[in-house]
């Protein structure tokens, strides 16, 4: 969970000027063609949903498009694949704005840095509007590998005249969920000392995000955080009882950097707390073990 290494050289982006395609409109009734990457992911799921309510015209990036999974219904699909610069111009041709949700942990050099500096560059080229690209609470403070690599993808977007938003966020409820459900394989937790979260529902996430299709591009977005700060321990303590389990809860250390970083609330924003789902109630409507696996 803990890995970080020194930061690589940022990804340059080379640009020339050429115009921008206006927006159909910035006003909440307005109809937007908006494209979405990532769109078949956790949080991607839950926007796609949330700008069809809202009446925008959604395509997801895809690619392979015979390939996605049946939920997605009648959202239409654009082949095109963020490591492959020559796959997004056509695949971003009649967009007004780009939600920017596809992420890797795994494999973040290539898809949240090369990849993004792949999307703006199809986005400058194109003409798109407004990039709005979502990112992580704390990627400035926590000297995480993934962490950095999401602040090299923030600097590309910032850099690139494309206007843009960013919105930092905190963990999503699932995964501290997925975390604690492999925690509890053992007879023990650890619970290193410091460790908080401010964990948000993935639902009002993605409501804040498509609030951003609507009034337009806004720069570097305050951050957005979950109701409520808790530690590991706290957290595991309410989801066992949840899942009616016994297990020991142990304190250990947090050390080095990243530990000091994770200590001094660099992974939280209690000043922007949403005013949403809580982790009990998330852990109550989960339904049982399992249930965000």
């Amino acid at each position: 969970m803990f890995d970080g290494i020194g930061d690589p050289g940022l990804t340059p982006v080379t640009v020339t000027h050429s115009p921008t395609r206006p927006m159909s409109g910035t006003g909440s009734g307005d109809r937007v063609k908006v494209v979405v990457t990532g769109g078949t992911g956790l949080l991607g799921r839950s926007v796609v949903d949330r700008l069809l309510e809202a009446g925008h015209e959604v395509r997801v990036l895809s690619r392979n498009p015979s390939g996605a999974p049946a939920s997605l219904g009648e959202v239409q699909l654009c082949r095109g694949d963020l490591r492959d610069p020559t796959t997004l111009p056509d695949a971003l041709s009649t967009a007004e704005v780009v939600v920017h949700c596809a992420t890797d942990p795994r494999s973040a050099s290539d898809v949240d840095v090369t990849g993004t500096a792949n999307l703006v560059r199809a986005m400058h080229t194109v003409g798109v509007g407004h990039l709005v690209h979502v990112s992580i609470v704390g990627v400035d403070r926590v000297p995480m590998r993934f962490y950095r690599a999401k602040r090299q993808a923030e600097l590309i977007v910032e850099q690139q005249p494309v206007p843009w938003t960013v919105q930092r966020a905190t963990q999503f409820y699932p995964f501290l969920d997925r975390m604690l459900t492999r925690l509890a394989r053992l007879p023990i937790i650890a619970c290193p000392r410091g460790l908080r979260f401010q964990p948000i529902a993935v639902e009002d996430v993605a409501a804040r995000l498509v609030q951003h299709v609507s009034s337009g591009p806004s720069g570097m977005a305050p951050d957005l955080g979950g109701p409520e700060v808790l530690s590991q321990k706290e957290l595991a303590t309410t989801w066992l009882r949840a899942h009616d389990r016994r297990r020991l809860l142990v304190p250990v250390p947090l050390p080095g950097t990243i530990g000091r970083a994770f200590r001094d609330g660099g992974n939280l924003c209690p000043d922007h707390a949403s005013h949403g789902m809580t982790w009990r109630e998330y852990v109550a409507a989960a339904g049982g073990v399992g249930a965000a696996r």
